[in-house]
């Protein structure tokens, strides 16, 4: 029965019934115009602005780059500006046998299947391919004091020697041993284990000969050699990742005398190289050694910026900057969620990893793990480059090990391309991404938005140029001044599930009528595709921005 069959028959049906279904109309129509209005209200109130006048700074090609392992057609493509040769295996990267162990992260099994090794063979490859590329090499040189003793299979925990363990190796057995995690069958750990087993001392003197044979294989930095030097990797982590040969935690002294070592016969042997570290990881290194009153001893202050002074005071005193870099690592944590090095995950994990960005910079947000509720905001990348600022200037501001997770999505690839316009804005040196996505999947896209965006070589500036956004988390803006041709170019991210309208408010730019965008979203995951050409007044334009994409406008100067 409808309410235009009862309209018409009154004196079938009762009034009360009519009163009523003529009431739940009216309140049907209204809730619906209301939706309407709140659909339309919420579709233009976010609203984009872009001052080329005003913030400019330069944007560091090296942000764009990535770890090792990168899918060869995605380096040669985008040609990228760095790739890292790093992570716990490096720590113990023994060059005269071309291999090294990766502790606890599998096995503490070290070595491999070769059985003729060629020094230095795997780093020697990594940067002969870098340089065809076009990318500058990061190498990592081991501090730790012991490196892999074989290039053949051998683990630090055999079960023939030290009993039976928690875990075992399933796939690999030297001399038909099983390889255990340390770990005897009720978790404790082994700690009367010898260091030498499977391992050797290294030292500077052991390392130097290395740095030789890169600088004589591949040249000097500055002719295109090996440009940067890594003081190891994650040294507060030694002590879990590494526990057989240092079970110890790092403190303040070690790190700093050891990175004088190592850092010093570095500059010694390729004056025109960069260093850096401590390349350490995660908000509770950043503060503290983890050995117990080390702060304490040394006046209160934090891990991180102790590190830097000591590094300054070493100039001081020698008159050699042996410290070019400061970079830490940093992976995003959300309580009770997988997002970094994760797949996507179900629609609560996305909408946190799209969120937990703010992190990087926004001193209004507060993290969503333990973190945030004993911290204040953490604002990274600020707040390193005002330690920098403070402890010892000069000092460039790296990240070599990031990752936001789900670069198989296109809500990784969202997340992705809005890490890339932060680190621009707040003008980061260099970064790295681990865990590069492959040439297909959407997360590369994020970097092709920025390096390849129209197949051709088509770029993102390279002069920061203040552009905001009323609400960054659902519409977020990136704008840069292309020297190369005197083009505005603009990265717009919709976080959303809707198409969102906008209108740009432009200052202090003469543009050209028509403006090109290109525009990647979950409609086509396989291209970036270019849309109509956008027309553009003296104070701007108005676009809709589909639901999860990102957008390439680039606008001619007139």
């Amino acid at each position: 029965m409808n309410a235009r069959f009862l309209w018409r028959s009154p004196s079938k049906t009762p009034r009360w019934i009519i009163l009523v279904l003529l009431g739940v109309l009216a309140t049907v129509a209204a809730t619906a115009t209301a939706a309407y209005f709140r659909s339309a209200i919420a579709q233009n109130s976010v609203s984009l602005s872009v001052d080329v006048t005003a913030d400019r700074h330069s944007i560091s090609p090296d942000i764009y780059g990535m770890n090792d392992l990168i899918d060869p057609s995605l380096a040669k493509e985008l040609a990228i500006p760095v790739a890292r040769w790093g992570g716990n295996q490096t720590s113990r990267y023994n060059w005269l046998v071309d291999s090294s162990n990766s502790g606890d992260d599998f096995f503490f099994v070290g070595g491999g299947d070769n059985k003729k090794p060629i020094p230095g063979d795997s780093s020697d490859k990594m940067v002969k391919t870098n340089r065809n590329n076009g990318s500058k090499s990061i190498v990592t040189i081991p501090m730790i004091g012991y490196v892999n003793k074989f290039s053949t299979w051998n683990c630090g925990f055999r079960v023939s020697k030290y009993g039976a363990q928690e875990k075992t190796n399933p796939y690999i057995f030297p001399e038909g041993d099983k390889c255990g995690n340390g770990k005897r069958p009720d978790g404790t750990l082994i700690t009367n284990n010898n260091r030498l087993d499977v391992s050797i001392v290294s030292n500077p003197a052991f390392q130097k000969p290395w740095v030789k044979h890169l600088v004589k294989t591949h040249g000097t930095a500055e002719s295109g050699g090996v440009q940067i030097y890594q003081m190891d990797n994650e040294p507060s982590g030694w002590g879990n990742t590494h526990r057989d040969v240092h079970p110890e935690p790092i403190s303040y002294d070690e790190l700093r005398d050891r990175t004088y070592q190592y850092a010093s016969m570095v500059k010694a042997t390729d004056p025109t190289a960069k260093v850096l570290g401590p390349s350490d990881f995660g908000w509770p290194v950043y503060l503290d050694s983890g050995v117990k009153g080390d702060r304490e001893k040394h006046g209160g202050v934090w891990f991180a910026r102790w590190y830097l002074q000591q590094m300054r005071a070493y100039e001081q005193q020698k008159g050699v900057r042996i410290l070019d870099y400061f970079d830490e690592h940093y992976y995003p944590v959300v309580d009770d969620l997988c997002v970094a090095n994760c797949p996507a995950g179900d629609a609560k994990t996305q909408a946190a990893r799209l969120r937990s960005t703010r992190s990087l910079w926004d001193s209004t947000y507060t993290d969503e793990s333990w973190i945030g509720k004993y911290n204040p905001p953490l604002t990274i990348i600020p707040r390193f480059r005002e330690w920098v600022k403070q402890d010892y200037p000069g000092t460039k501001v790296a990240i070599t090990e990031y990752n936001w997770g789900g670069l198989e999505s296109i809500n990784g690839a969202l997340t992705q391309a809005d890490i890339l316009g932060i680190f621009g804005r707040e003008q980061l040196d260099l970064a790295t991404l681990w865990g590069p996505p492959k040439s297909s999947e959407p997360g590369a896209y994020a970097f092709r938005i920025y390096m390849n965006y129209d197949g051709k070589g088509g770029k993102y500036g390279d002069t920061w140029v203040r552009s905001h956004s009323t609400d960054q988390e659902l519409l977020s803006i990136y704008g840069a001044d292309r020297s190369s041709d005197g083009a505005l170019t603009l990265v717009i991210i919709n976080k959303t599930s809707k198409n969102l309208t906008s209108n740009l408010s432009l200052k202090g730019f003469n543009p050209g009528a028509q403006a090109q965008v290109y525009t990647y979203s979950e409609a086509n995951l396989r291209a970036i595709v270019r849309q109509s050409d956008l027309g553009v007044s003296d104070t701007g334009f108005q676009a809709t921005y589909p639901a999860n994409s990102m957008t390439l406008v680039a606008i001619p100067k007139a």
